[in-house]
């Protein structure tokens, strides 16, 4: 086995546009197996897997997706990330590295959520194309050169969700309605139908990807993320109907928390590229309310208007204008 340890050197990458060079930052320590292709670009596809406690199936999830990409003709890398497990799954990972040649380990000294490990893999892998799929044998992860396959066919696309068909999660009966209703909202935020806003398995196009990793949170929104990313900056985005089967093991999902993050990630990806979108509505209802309830006052009280007709007016005219500043400053910004 090979490490890298860190602060190594930078590893070069292929010349860029115009034939200027570029060199890739040093990575996060890492481990994997002599002879592996290193450098952005040096391989077709980078699995990203992020692991926390899943010490009793992991190695299945490794086989089914090893399986699957060595049958296929792509060159690959399988990163897997430990997230600090509290369990054996550092172990187990350890103990296989010599059986995958294509697997490489990259375990973290803290725990960071799955967003940070898929942004930091994302950064970090070497394919051109990067698929983020999942360790709990949900997803159908022998497709996974499905996927890729398709992204090579449609050039114009450049990111393929697998939409789920069904729902095997826990709290089904809430997950469901909670879960119609943010996509519904994402939707009718960014105009586009999204028939599964926070599938975990996708792959896309690494170079498109990273301007917008800055922006994942450390959580199982970074999916939602992502997705709305791409979809706000015109970004054609694809969907493939898979089936989703009930987890193997403890799920990490807290139904409150996280369907809260939900929401909110969506409307801050919205604010954050299409502001306008989200404050005008707003900002159009109070003015509208104020003009309406300014006609019943003075009709009312003999040409008299009422203090709650005013402060509709004025908290309509201050989102008005925070929303063309708000736009403003999007259009302003440099990098979209």
């Amino acid at each position: 086995m090979t490490v890298a340890p860190p602060g190594a050197p930078s590893v070069p990458v292929p010349p860029a546009a115009g034939g200027a060079s570029a060199t890739r930052p040093p990575g996060h320590l890492s481990v994997t197996s002599p002879g592996q292709p290193q450098g952005e670009n040096s391989l077709d596809v980078t699995i990203v897997l992020p692991c926390y406690n899943e010490q009793d199936h992991v190695l299945q999830e490794i086989e089914r997706i090893t399986a699957a990409m060595d049958a296929s003709d792509y060159s690959y890398e399988l990163l897997v990330i430990d997230d600090k497990s509290t369990d054996d799954t550092l172990q187990v990972l350890q103990a296989a590295l010599s059986s995958y040649p294509h697997m490489r380990l990259m375990p973290f000294r803290t725990n960071g959520g799955s967003g940070t490990a898929r942004r930091i893999g994302t950064r970090e892998a070497f394919g051109r194309i990067v698929v983020w799929t999942d360790a709990d044998m949900t997803y159908p992860n022998e497709r996974i050169p499905e996927f890729v396959r398709y992204l090579e066919e449609n050039l114009g696309v450049d990111q393929v969700v697998g939409a789920r068909t069904t729902e095997e999660g826990t709290h089904k009966f809430l997950r469901v309605p909670a879960k119609w209703v943010i996509r519904k909202v994402a939707e009718r935020l960014s105009s586009t139908k999204i028939p599964d806003l926070n599938s975990g398995l996708r792959a896309f196009r690494r170079d498109v990807s990273l301007p917008y990793l800055r922006l994942l949170p450390p959580g199982f929104s970074c999916v939602t993320t992502i997705t709305m990313s791409f979809l706000s900056n015109q970004h054609p985005v694809d969907y493939l109907p898979i089936d989703y089967a009930k987890r193997a093991g403890r799920s990490k999902f807290h139904f409150v928390k996280d369907a809260y993050r939900y929401i909110l990630q969506v409307l801050r990806m919205v604010m954050y590229f299409n502001p306008i979108k989200v404050l005008m509505p707003i900002a159009l209802t109070l003015l509208g309310l104020s003009f309406v309830k300014g006609v019943i006052d003075v009709i009312r009280y003999n040409f008299g208007i009422t203090t709650n007709a005013v402060l509709l007016f004025i908290s309509g005219l201050l989102i008005f204008t925070l929303a063309l500043l708000a736009d403003l400053i999007v259009r302003s910004r440099g990098e979209t």
